[in-house]
């Protein structure tokens, strides 16, 4: 930038760099595991997929909820769990409850 547009550059209007960076960035909540959820009403406010650290090869997707005024977050590599959370990421937030069916988690 030239001296002249720093000079007219509108500081307030400049993006956060913790709002583009946010995938990189912890859900915050308090760590709860899959079985502890199953068949409650939950509240999906929030989710990631990244690379699982257990699993090579595999996704982790991280869930941020909130469960009886909590805020919770989760992990789990179930396969199901990802492509359907996959399919409705623009309708967030949004009630569920998670069920186990068979070897399988679904929302409900």
């Amino acid at each position: 930038m030239t001296i002249d547009e720093i000079s007219h550059l509108d500081v307030d209007g400049v993006r956060c760099f913790a709002d583009m960076a946010r995938d990189k960035l912890p859900l915050p909540g308090t760590k709860k595991r899959l079985e502890e959820i199953l068949n409650k009403k939950i509240v999906v406010l929030d989710f990631r997929i990244t690379k699982s650290n257990k699993r090579e090869n595999s996704d982790c997707l991280q869930i941020q909820f909130l469960c009886d005024g909590d805020v919770h977050v989760l992990f789990t590599g179930s396969g199901v769990l990802i492509d359907q959370i996959q399919a409705i990421k623009d309708k967030l937030p949004l009630k569920t409850v998670v069920v186990k069916i068979d070897k399988y988690y679904s929302f409900s």
